[in-house]
């Protein structure tokens, strides 16, 4: 029987496909493939209405899902201005609504208290759990759902698609002017209808509560109409794949044009090469004597192949390959 794979599937995951689903659809890929039975687990989930990287870890790669949580994201995202949902997106139904439309010099005055550390309010409709059960499910059933603030990191945030760029350097900001995306006032003054954005954040940043608060400090509503994540830690638009050319790997039983080694998802991480014995010796789980010069996370390797993350001469995590 062939030894279980391990690595990453990056998918470019499709609207209305849920994470769960992403992983069933892998798993029954690689039931087609006639690959052996291993574990399948997503690095993080993606909302149905949104599209983008989704890292899938297969074998080994799983034990990494956890590190993958952690890893910044990027996203493009259109907010529509004007009209709030309750699930702040295209699914929801209308909760406020505003005649006021920014103009682009006002989202450029604004975008600096967007950056850097903010607190911001998760969406009702989330996954986060209440007293045991999902914030979506007690909204769905009417109920008042009362989050946390908490504390996020937005690295950057731009305007795109004729919303002129900003420029962050040493904390100043630019704009420069392009066409405007859709309106027009009396006066002449550019109005937006919608703005499309880009953000690289930390975990644990909802975008819908982003283009929620972007928009009330603009003073009006608004709703994200699309999301797409552009990168998930080491992963990138132009890594992922369709489900539509896995399929078509599946089908000719073999998986390798879609399958990314284990250590794609480490490429942060230094190498440190072990000789043999010193990885036998790592797989038992004892101590090495020799340890990295330099201090922080290492991924021991004998020859091409990982054989564990360590951390001066602990063991951080092992890997059976």
């Amino acid at each position: 029987m062939n030894r279980p794979l391990s690595g990453w599937i990056v998918l470019d995951k499709p609207l209305t496909l849920g994470s769960t689903q992403a992983v069933s659809a892998v798993k029954r890929a690689l039931r087609e493939a006639g690959e052996a039975k291993t574990k399948v687990g997503h690095g993080g989930t993606l909302d149905p209405l949104a599209t983008g990287v989704l890292p899938i870890a297969l074998g080994e790669a799983t034990k990494l899902a956890g590190r993958m949580l952690d890893a910044v994201k990027a996203y493009d995202f259109t907010v529509r201005f004007g009209v709030q949902t309750d699930t702040l997106d295209l699914e929801g139904e209308v909760v406020a609504e505003s005649a006021h439309r920014p103009t682009i010099a006002e989202v450029d005055a604004v975008l600096p208290s967007f950056t850097g550390a903010i607190t911001q309010i998760p969406p009702a409709y989330s996954a986060l759990k209440v007293d045991g059960k999902r914030a979506y499910d007690l909204a769905r059933a009417g109920e008042e759902v009362e989050l946390k603030s908490r504390r996020v990191t937005i690295h950057s945030l731009l305007p795109l698609g004729g919303g002129g760029i900003r420029e962050a350097d040493d904390g100043g900001v630019r704009l420069h002017t392009s066409p405007p995306l859709r309106g027009t006032s009396p006066a002449g003054e550019e109005r937006l209808e919608e703005i499309t954005l880009s953000a690289t954040v930390s975990k644990g940043t909802y975008i819908r509560s982003l283009a929620r608060d972007l928009a009330l400090a603009l003073g009006t509503v608004g709703h994200v109409t699309m999301l797409r994540r552009t990168r998930a830690g080491p992963f990138r638009l132009d890594q992922a794949i369709s489900l539509d050319f896995l399929a078509e790997c599946a089908k000719a039983r073999s998986l390798d044009g879609a399958l990314l080694p284990l250590q794609a998802g480490l490429d942060d991480i230094p190498a440190f090469p072990v000789t043999p014995e010193e990885a036998r010796l790592l797989r038992f789980g004892q101590r090495l004597s020799r340890v990295p010069h330099a201090g922080g996370l290492h991924l021991a390797v004998d020859g091409l192949t990982p054989v564990a993350l360590v951390e001066g001469d602990r063991i951080v995590r092992g890997f059976n390959l």
